[in-house]
């Protein structure tokens, strides 16, 4: 990394094939009330993305692309941006998300309590909350009271509670949690270099669950600021390859449980949900097939 600017926000989007996600996303960064630069890491994009983008902000200095040359996965091109950020903290956001002039310097407010991760209150495009914007750790038994429902009655019976936590209201503006989305995360350049930034053995989910964990065990903070909220739309990456999606999501489901899980442990569990991993995406390949051709 090199030398460090204080009071400097690098700010990591992670592009591969993102449309014009990508430049409405980088005009917002560029637009912030703090100080910040914006590094793209591109993942070998092919839509013509990266170019619009080096030509819209040519000789402005706050941007740096990075090309990877090929899909390094999220973590992967996280890695290679952070490894050129010149910030005190840095922001990892999606190419499909948008932040206000006075986001960062909300985020920037609660670097003091919190001394890991900061995550915000993400919304789609209906102003939904997504429940990934604060989570549990998904162990097996939290993952299975979601999938078959009983999650919703933890109010009454604790040990049902699920990987989402329940919504409150009114939500504290400053919460302690196992984990944030990935889709924005601000963490001290410092605490990222610490924990040795995101594990590349995962590809495209579970990244974020992953570095949140890892950041825990180090003996530092994870929380979200559930009043700066940040709109999500869901960008066109995702949605144009849901096979491709769905497996690497799989696979990184299988990773954290193998690294974090203590029911891992047990030889016949591991079986069990290996086969029920497997099983499940298979059964949700219709569903994919359908996403896939809406998409054509």
């Amino acid at each position: 990394m090199e030398h460090v600017a204080a009071g400097l926000t690098s700010i990591v989007v992670v592009a591969a094939d993102s449309g014009t996600d990508l430049r409405v996303c980088i005009d917002r960064a560029l637009s912030s009330s703090v100080p910040v630069e914006v590094i793209v890491s591109d993942n070998a994009s092919a839509d013509g993305s990266i170019a619009a983008v080096a030509a819209a902000w040519a000789g402005d200095a706050r941007l740096r692309i990075v090309h990877n040359g090929k899909n390094l996965g999220f973590g992967g091109g996280c890695n290679r941006g952070a490894a050129l950020a010149r910030g005190d903290m840095l922001l990892f956001l999606n190419p499909d998300c948008w932040l206000e002039a006075d986001t960062l310097a909300r985020l920037r407010a609660f670097t003091e309590p919190c001394t890991g991760v900061i995550g915000a209150g993400i919304l789609g495009t209906n102003g939904d909350p997504e429940p990934a914007s604060r989570r549990r750790d998904p162990l097996l038994r939290r993952a299975l009271a979601s999938l078959s429902g009983l999650a919703r009655f933890e109010s009454r019976w604790p040990a049902l509670a699920g990987a989402n936590l329940p919504r409150s209201e009114p939500a504290p503006a400053f919460e302690e949690v196992d984990a944030v989305s990935g889709a924005l995360m601000l963490i001290p350049r410092a605490a990222f270099a610490r924990v040795g930034g995101f594990d590349e053995g995962y590809f495209l989910h579970c990244e974020d669950l992953d570095l949140c964990r890892r950041v825990r065990d180090a003996g530092l903070r994870v929380a979200c600021a559930n009043d700066v909220r940040v709109v999500h739309v869901k960008g066109t990456s995702s949605r144009s390859r849901p096979f491709f999606v769905a497996r690497h999501k799989h696979r990184g489901m299988w990773r954290w449980f193998v690294k974090f899980d203590p029911a891992a442990r047990n030889p016949g569990l591991r079986v069990l949900v290996w086969c029920g991993l497997w099983t499940h995406f298979a059964a949700s390949l219709p569903r994919y097939a359908w996403q896939a051709l809406r998409q054509r």
